[in-house]
């Protein structure tokens, strides 16, 4: 594959179905510092389908030179597409690229693309490598408040099917109930409100050990999906607390 001539043609095709209008809306509202073509999800996840159909015999080193040049131009779309080709074939990854997707959430800068690495690649990567799941815990202290909250989505799907590490998410996320990262309080308590669905009681024991030091967004998210008279008596034992 010509990793250039792939990128060119892409970033053609998604022009030609963006508008003006779309991507200074999309800017405005991402507050983003790349560049948009005016492309809605469904068109790009569609471009990835299709690139992913043409493209049967992709490997791990053109996959990983790919999504680098993709990410590497700055425009949201074609990160777009860097992110979901790595969902379709995020079989070809493997432990030792764990640190990478690490370092695109990183530089992402949107937590459009920070929470599709996270849950939908990192955390795929880590039900098919359990092992990865270790270097978590020094990505929960990382200075970068992204890197933070890639640590905490990347258990998402597996609790949120009533599976999953719960006490590992917990253990990461106690430290950071104090902080005030809108990005870290959001993630958290989306986290408590996916376990709810499955292992409402997970959820429930967290929020009665810890409803003192939520902030009231983590609190109201964890707390969505449970039943009124629970969250009645939740709320009650945050406000004494």
């Amino acid at each position: 594959m010509d990793v250039e001539a792939t990128v060119a043609e892409l970033e053609a095709s998604l022009t030609r179905q963006g508008t003006r209008a779309r991507a200074e809306q999309e800017k405005r509202y991402l507050k983003s510092e790349l560049r948009f073509l005016g492309v809605p999800v469904p068109v790009v996840r569609r471009e990835v389908k299709a690139f992913v159909r043409s493209h049967p015999g992709l490997d791990r080193a053109t996959l990983r030179a790919l999504v680098d040049r993709l990410w590497a131009t700055g425009v949201h779309e074609l990160r777009s597409m860097a992110v979901g080709i790595l969902e379709a074939r995020s079989a070809l990854l493997r432990p030792a690229d764990a640190p990478w997707l690490v370092s695109m959430a990183r530089s992402a800068g949107t937590w459009a693309h920070v929470d599709w690495l996270a849950v939908k690649v990192l955390g795929a990567l880590i039900v098919r490598e359990p092992g990865v799941a270790r270097k978590l815990d020094g990505w929960a202290k990382d200075d970068s408040f992204w890197v933070r909250r890639t640590a905490l989505l990347a258990l998402h799907d597996p609790l949120n099917a009533g599976e999953g590490d719960f006490e590992h998410f917990a253990r990461m996320a106690v430290p950071m109930l104090g902080e005030r990262e809108f990005f870290i309080r959001k993630a958290i308590g989306w986290v408590l409100r996916a376990t709810a669905r499955r292992t409402p009681a997970r959820t429930v024991a967290f929020v009665e050990r810890h409803a003192a030091e939520m902030s009231g967004l983590t609190f109201q998210e964890a707390t969505r999906l449970l039943p009124e008279v629970q969250q009645r008596r939740l709320r009650a034992l945050r406000d004494r607390g």
